[in-house]
């Protein structure tokens, strides 16, 4: 993991509204719609670490979503709601202030990214 944060790519498996687009590393979701989101996001890696994750919405990392790397742990999971304008990005994202390397739990429970339009 790069200092300073890492994108997850996220499974193909996905279920998308029309408004809502994933580039091809499943990396970056791109809301085309504006208006006020509820956005939780789950990840597990095989072992605790002492690291951390948040959301980079629209290039800025979103404080009510970070969960700052405090305790080792192996399982992160945070719930917001955002007002975005049209055509926001979102990126689910590890960071650590040091260099190291997480592994994702396999077979679909690594990570999760949940996207829903409330108004």
């Amino acid at each position: 993991m790069a200092l300073g944060g890492s994108p997850i790519p996220l499974p193909n498996a996905q279920v998308l509204s029309p408004d809502i687009t994933a580039n091809t590393g499943n990396t970056v979701f791109t809301v085309a719609t504006a208006g006020t989101y509820q956005i939780s996001y789950h990840v597990n890696t095989t072992v605790a670490l002492l690291m951390g994750t948040r959301l980079v919405i629209n290039g800025v990392n979103s404080i009510p979503s970070t969960i700052n790397p405090v305790v080792s742990t192996s399982n992160f999971e945070n719930q917001i709601k955002v007002t975005l304008p049209a055509n926001s990005t979102i990126t689910l994202q590890l960071f650590t202030t040091i260099a190291g390397t997480a592994i994702l739990v396999s077979g679909g429970a690594g990570a999760s990214l949940t996207i829903i339009r409330l108004s």
